[in-house]
């Protein structure tokens, strides 16, 4: 295994690229996207990925990262495509066929086929395996097919690349002993072998829990906004059970991932996953419910023509990615109805859609300020400076940055009043 080449250069694939020609192995990187394959060829992206651009112009200046737009022969081939849902939240496989099929003609006895996008449990064996055995080799003899889904975290994938187990799924024992082989070469953390219907089925899993914790934060959320009680407080003192680790509630989920993968295993077994089901249900309502706080809080303050200043619109915090971002959903919706919106995030320049504002043009006159990305320049805001700027002083804090109340030892209650009367306008 000394040649492979990766097809589908997204955030995954790109920075799989660059850590495999880091390590010096002769990589082709293909993608459709021509303005991507022309900046790398040319050593010039900028990608929001940090650490990326500069690994990725070193692997192209050394020869050892060739970007095309097709596939070459090479010794193992690296399948990391999107697999979007359709409108009936469905997996949409088209990608994943397209670049299995563009492989084919390239495929020799010996060489192994790595698929690493996220997809339904059984799709390794049901749908690439027959593809790839149309060209007349047999997977087990004379091919290998794996699945190694990728585990890291946009804005930390270079790092979480080399430092997270892995999980090997071969389609059998050679097939995933082959995987290994390339894995190890990079992967600091344990690599684990399994087949390759249950590393799909283990992918999905670890983003429908975290999923299912979420949902849960975020029904307390409302339970404890109808019963009059600070969220953030009530998680904090949960949490401080030894067998509780209660995640934090906010606006919804957003990104490529947990937003997306619970959808299919529902896919493969509706009738039984019923409790992933309602998950999806209960974080994909949370952009309408922030929206309907708003609309609540400036009708009692009987503010007519309110301006509202919205602080963060990316999926996540520390990245410009705005890919399912709720964040981003809820400002299109207050703008649907009407209001004067002002929005500012630190990290998006250049954003089409509707004017970004610098932190001071957003909070100055705003009568209500929302917070929906936890950005660490938003946790050092001094919030009664911002409220000075701002007509007025209504506040929503999806987030829990300035407003969540955490149970210390010394607190006082005098200082846990002075924090509910701030809540509370």
């Amino acid at each position: 295994m000394k040649k492979v080449c990766v097809i589908g250069l997204g955030y995954v694939g790109l920075s799989t690229a660059c850590v495999l020609a880091s390590k010096g192995f002769k990589v082709i990187g293909v993608d459709v996207n021509q303005k991507l394959v022309e900046g790398l060829s040319q050593a010039n992206i900028d990608p929001l990925e940090p650490g990326l651009a500069i690994l990725a112009n070193s692997a192209i200046k050394s020869g050892n990262l060739i970007p095309k737009f097709s596939p070459q022969e090479a010794d193992a081939f690296i399948i990391c495509v999107p697999t979007p849902p359709t409108e009936e939240n469905k997996a949409d496989l088209s990608y994943v066929k397209t670049a299995v099929k563009s492989a084919l003609p390239y495929l020799r006895r010996g060489n192994l086929v790595i698929l690493e996008s996220t997809v339904p449990p059984g799709t390794t064996k049901e749908i690439v395996k027959p593809i790839l055995e149309k060209n007349g080799l047999k997977i087990g003899n004379g091919l290998c097919l794996a699945y190694c889904p990728e585990r890291v975290l946009p804005g930390n994938i270079l790092k979480e690349l080399v430092g997270n187990d892995r999980i090997i799924g071969g389609i059998d024992v050679e097939s995933a002993e082959l995987a290994k082989e390339i894995y190890q070469s990079f992967v600091e953390g344990e690599i684990y072998l399994t087949d390759a219907t249950t590393a799909e089925m283990a992918k999905l899993v670890e983003n429908s829990f975290r999923d299912v914790n979420i949902a849960f934060a975020n029904e307390l959320s409302r339970i404890c906004d109808k019963l009059d009680l600070n969220v953030w407080e009530v998680v904090g003192l949960a949490n401080k059970h030894p067998r509780v680790n209660i995640l934090k509630p906010g606006p919804g989920v957003g990104g490529h991932c947990v937003a997306v993968d619970p959808f299919f295993i529902v896919e493969k077994a509706p009738e039984e996953a019923k409790l992933i089901k309602t998950t999806r249900r209960v974080n994909d309502s949370m952009p309408d419910y922030i929206v309907e706080k708003v609309e609540r809080a400036v009708k009692q303050a009987h503010i007519k023509t309110p301006i509202i200043a919205c602080l963060g619109i990316t999926y996540k915090a520390e990245t410009g990615d705005l890919r399912g971002s709720p964040a981003l959903n809820i400002v299109r919706r207050l703008r649907e109805k009407g209001y004067t919106i002002r929005a500012y995030d630190p990290y998006v320049r250049d954003f089409a859609e509707f004017p970004l504002f610098s932190l001071e043009e957003t909070v100055k006159s705003a009568d209500c300020l929302v917070l929906l990305v936890d950005h660490k320049e938003f946790k050092g805001i001094n919030l009664h400076a911002l409220l000075k700027k701002m007509r007025g002083s209504l506040i929503i804090d999806t987030r829990g940055i300035w407003l969540c109340n955490e149970p210390t030892h010394h607190q006082s209650f005098e200082d846990k009043r002075h924090l509910s009367s701030l809540s509370s306008r």
